[in-house]
């Protein structure tokens, strides 16, 4: 299933899928991401590898709007994909309220690839 979710403060129709997220991460080898929201201008955001900043340059033409909200935060948890917590910002070091991808069983294996190259026996001989 696709989740997409409109920006806040994007144009009309502007928003992201959230399987974008999830494969940007992948890419990154992480597995959170901070929100980051500021209410600034994109050249002068301080969290330059931040949820809001993705956003920004990725899926809006309004790039110096903030756009990482706790309102788009709760439409991503809600998808069951990810879950809320604070991390260790890659940009200022503190701990920060972010999102990381989920790990419940039921959405592991959505986006995981897993390889088992040898399947040993659960009962002793």
């Amino acid at each position: 299933m696709e989740h997409f979710i409109e920006l806040p403060y994007g144009a009309p129709g502007e928003g992201f899928s959230v399987s974008y997220l999830i494969t940007y991460l992948q890419a990154s080898n992480k597995d959170f991401i901070i929100q980051g929201q500021r209410t600034c201008s994109l050249v002068d955001h301080p969290k330059p590898n931040s949820l809001d900043v993705w956003l920004r340059r990725n899926f809006t033409s309004r790039q110096d709007k903030k756009q990482a909200t706790n309102e788009l935060m709760h439409e991503i948890i809600k998808t069951g994909l990810f879950e809320e917590g604070w991390f260790t910002c890659p940009d200022s070091g503190r701990k920060c309220k972010g999102i990381r991808l989920s790990r419940s069983p039921r959405t592991r294996n959505s986006f995981r690839r897993c390889t088992i190259s040898r399947v040993a026996s659960i009962h002793p001989e």
